[in-house]
């Protein structure tokens, strides 16, 4: 069989740097490049897209509207790394762990939207507990992390990686400050809440990982559970998943496991350079910290497109990501 035609729009921005480098060895794959100077023409840009059988965007929103607008040949499939398409309804949603569904539309989908970072650190911890019916649909949930500043996109890299750059950069810095993220639309959908989640990031002083954690009273949960419930909970909702694993539960009122090398800590630069995510589940009878770690570049960015992508070749979907 000939190699599957692969055409990156915006291979220059971070995840489409990262796809491309995750493609090196593969020979089920063949690039079509495109020149420097033609990147932001849209007759050339759009004979590529036509020319592929998948083509990933990598591009601010508007750009990858304006590209998917350029597709005109029936077999191209398109996944898009932007914030465009995650919570329309024509789109699949490319977090194949969610559910056997959202598993089965990647496989067959014309067009995929590959997940937020914040969103998947968030979505993975939260769905569960709403099919379950332990959380309700109307919690009012608040959602911290921190991320290395890779994902802040080239121009913060830039800052943080020059000399003499401004001291405020060496401590973490809180944004989204308006409660306007672009990631709160597809948070609050693809998990089934009704309203979005108070939202509270900080970027940081290293490179790349992430670290989302959900905070729960149990007083205003819908059933009466125990933080080893939730584990439980958790733990059975992503068993078996290649790429998604819930650490051993440490005991009500414990420090989160030491197995794990945590230590009493939990950093979020752990799994840099994978496609992993690791679930955490700690607290005591009355709160309850949920935590998802993993590399905001991996599964939460170039990993997780290029895991569907496998997916939709039909390739085992750890291709190129193992």
């Amino acid at each position: 069989m000939s190699a599957y035609k692969i055409f990156i729009d915006g291979q220059e921005g971070t995840t489409g740097l990262k796809i491309y480098e995750r493609f090196k060895g593969r020979t089920d794959i063949e690039i079509i490049q495109i020149e420097e100077a033609e990147r932001k023409n849209p007759a050339v840009r759009a004979e590529c897209i036509n020319a592929s059988d998948f083509t990933f965007l990598c591009l601010p929103d508007t750009a990858a509207k304006e590209s998917v607008a350029l597709r005109t040949n029936p077999k191209t499939r398109i996944l898009d790394a932007s914030t465009a398409h995650r919570t329309n309804p024509e789109w699949a949603y490319g977090f194949p762990e969610l559910s056997p569904e959202f598993r089965k539309r990647i496989e067959g989908a014309r067009q995929t939207a590959v997940p937020g970072c914040y969103a998947s650190g968030f979505i993975v911890l939260c769905c569960p507990l709403i099919q379950a019916g332990i959380m309700p649909a109307d919690y009012p949930v608040v959602c911290h992390a921190v991320s290395g500043y890779s994902g802040a996109g080239k121009k913060a890299v830039a800052q943080y990686e020059e000399q003499g750059r401004s001291p405020d950069l060496d401590s973490p810095r809180q944004y989204a400050l308006t409660q306007r993220h672009k990631h709160l639309p597809e948070m609050r959908i693809i998990s089934g809440l009704d309203f979005e989640p108070v939202f509270n990031p900080y970027i940081c002083d290293f490179y790349c990982g992430m670290a989302v954690t959900i905070p729960l009273h149990t007083r205003l949960l819908d059933k009466k559970v125990s933080a080893k419930d939730i584990h439980e909970v958790i733990a059975s909702a992503y068993q078996g998943c290649r790429f998604i694993k819930c650490l051993p539960f440490a005991g009500e009122g414990e420090e989160p496991p030491d197995g794990a090398g945590l230590s009493g800590f939990i950093a979020a630069n752990t799994l840099a350079g994978t496609n992993n995510m690791e679930l955490i589940v700690y607290g005591n009878e009355e709160r309850i910290m949920l935590t998802s770690r993993f590399d905001n570049l991996g599964k939460g960015a170039s990993g997780a497109a290029v895991q569907c992508l496998n997916i939709m070749m039909g390739v085992p979907e750890d291709t190129g990501l193992a």
